[in-house]
């Protein structure tokens, strides 16, 4: 076998291991406000709120603009394109912003989901073409970590193992030019809690689409120290009629990740899945007090998770900007404690205990 082509330098690898330390550092995670703009529009309608530009990004200003405390919660964002580039009343660009906050600036690349032809409903992910340049022009508007989301199903007939292979290789494609640009590369492969599959059955297909994705991973020659993992928590299927406790998840997901993860990915940031906002938090707390050994961070990349609360307290008006912050900073402070195991429930908000469930949840 030919020796792999070294497409990194030392000094590339130290930066991107160096971005995806900073995001995970101890006790803190990912804000993900990377919804597309139709994914607001649903989020917005909950609130009676309509989706204008200007709506949006006094909401986000909101977010981005949270007490200072939150710094040491929150280790970086991920936005949407139109973010990136809009503007706070400062006159500072939502990217500087954050950048300013010290918190790592990420963005959504993928161009969301398309039919997978041949299968049985199945999906893949598009958006390579063009992402070379893309990459190359994100960077230098200051971001530094990328995020691309696959999505798999469980029903009787799938995961096909043809969906399995060529959504982990379109996360490899995306991750490898990611690092060519020195973006740390987030890999998404997740598994929709849609269905009534049991907890064994999920852990068992966990496993089966993290194998295949390290794989190709591998196989492109990325760069694993200079990546992180945003995958599924493993959790029986929402019309499961068995309830599985906290224990039961957080042994199932760590052992998963055990049989699959390589110890030299610096961090895992657990997407929520439509959980509610308490039980991401207790869930991802279970998992860093879970007696089995962890040689990754275990943290968290939470988009409804952490902005349920806040967006209901928020209801679309000027003048319930402090209470929607207010609400962010308890999931914050929560999802803290519960990265580093110290989380012990009660974090209550307006929405804490609400299903955040969407069936066929697209971004």
């Amino acid at each position: 076998m030919p020796h792999s082509y070294p497409f990194l330098t030392p000094e590339q690898k130290k930066e991107l291991s160096d971005i995806a330390h900073k995001i995970i550092a101890p006790g803190k995670g990912i804000l993900a406000a990377d919804e597309s703009t139709g994914s607001v529009a649903k989020r917005f309608q909950s609130i009676n709120t309509e989706n204008t530009e200007e709506n949006r990004r006094l909401y986000r200003q909101l977010l981005f603009t949270v007490d200072k405390e939150a710094d040491a919660y929150i280790g970086g964002v991920i936005l949407f394109h139109e973010t990136l580039y809009q503007k706070a009343d400062s006159g500072k660009t939502f990217g500087q912003v954050i950048k300013d906050r010290g918190w790592v600036v990420g963005i959504k690349v993928d161009k969301g989901v398309v039919p997978l032809a041949g299968t049985n409903g199945e999906t893949t992910t598009q958006g390579l073409d063009g992402l070379y340049e893309r990459c190359a022009q994100y960077k230098k508007d200051g971001c530094d970590f990328a995020k691309w989301r696959c999505v798999l199903k469980i029903t009787p007939t799938t995961p096909s193992s043809l969906a399995i292979k060529e959504n982990c290789n379109v996360l490899a494609r995306y991750a490898s030019i990611c690092q060519m640009h020195g973006i740390v590369p987030i890999v998404e492969p997740e598994i929709l809690p849609d269905g009534d599959h049991d907890l064994k059955r999920c852990q068992y297909v966990t496993e089966k689409v993290l194998a295949g994705m390290y794989k190709a991973l591998s196989e492109h020659h990325v760069y694993l120290e200079g990546t992180l993992l945003k995958p599924n928590m493993v959790t029986a299927g929402h019309s499961c009629s068995h309830k599985y406790n906290t224990g039961e998840i957080a042994m199932a997901t760590v052992t998963a990740l055990r049989r699959t993860v390589p110890p030299a990915v610096p961090g895992v940031t657990f997407l929520s899945g439509g959980q509610s906002e308490e039980e991401a938090s207790v869930n991802l707390n279970s998992m860093n007090k879970c007696p089995l050994h962890r040689p990754w961070a275990l943290s968290f990349s939470y988009g409804r998770a952490l902005q349920a609360s806040a967006l209901k307290a928020w209801g679309g008006k000027k003048e319930n900007g402090k209470a929607c912050q207010a609400e962010l900073m308890k999931r914050a402070v929560a999802n803290s404690k519960a990265a580093t195991g110290k989380y012990e429930g009660g974090g209550a908000g307006a929405a804490a205990g609400d299903s955040l469930f969407v069936e066929n949840h697209a971004y």
